[in-house]
């Protein structure tokens, strides 16, 4: 079974995507405008963070900042793959990404995933969106800084995780979670740029515990898989 491919979850998908597209169209012309290199984006991203965590994403309160439908297709397969029944995801905007993992869910017989962003709107309209492909009771959001909302009430060990917030936040949001991955957790990084938390230099240390390499989604984003192996 693959509810992506017809039906109610692939109409309310092929829907969000196009709102996605027009929404976020402004913002990256005006980084492509504002930003003469991949690394000055990069940079003028990681001081914004680290300037002001919150209004940096306030002002993105109306973007989607979604994955592609090719990544989403990536994170439904990835959650088949592993057989995932406990999904965490860090930055779930508008939750076009969570709709692709909830499915996976879905399609394997049930599960539960939390979703966390820092925008009240943006977790309003996921928790919409998610609703309206029917997959509400798969999905708990939780609204705030992940530090402290995954922080507790994890219940359980976690089979796959999705990194696609605040990029200098993760390495240690994957610290926080990493004592309930169990060996063979998948873990997605949408975004995970070397110059920004220490994450890459960290999973791809195997001494962390993790195998770990480049995704070739759109390689200047700089994606990357993990996998706990232990």
């Amino acid at each position: 079974m693959d509810s992506l491919s017809s039906g109610l979850v692939a109409d309310v998908l092929e829907r969000l995507h196009r709102e996605a597209e027009a929404a976020d169209a402004p913002l990256a012309q005006s980084f492509a405008n504002e930003a003469s290199s991949r690394e000055e984006m990069i940079n003028q991203l990681v001081t914004a963070e680290g300037r002001d965590l919150e209004g940096t994403y306030r002002g993105f309160a109306d973007n989607f900042l979604s994955v592609s439908p090719r990544f989403g297709r990536f994170l439904y397969v990835c959650a088949r793959a592993c057989k995932a029944k406990h999904i965490v995801e860090f930055g779930s905007s508008m939750g076009i990404s969570t709709i692709y993992m909830a499915a996976a869910l879905r399609d394997m017989g049930g599960g539960r995933l939390i979703g966390t962003d820092l925008e009240p709107g943006k977790i309003e309209r996921a928790r919409a969106n998610l609703a309206a492909a029917g997959l509400a009771d798969l999905v708990e959001f939780r609204l705030g800084d992940a530090r402290e909302t995954l922080s507790s009430g994890l219940n359980g060990d976690i089979d796959m995780v999705m990194l696609d917030g605040a990029f200098t936040l993760y390495l240690s949001v994957l610290k926080l979670l990493e004592p309930h991955l169990r060996p063979g957790a998948i873990i997605v990084a949408e975004n995970a740029f070397e110059e920004a938390s220490g994450y890459i230099d960290y999973v791809r240390d195997r001494q962390n515990g993790y195998l770990s390499l480049s995704l070739p989604f759109d390689p200047a984003r700089g994606n990357e898989l993990s996998v706990r192996t232990r």
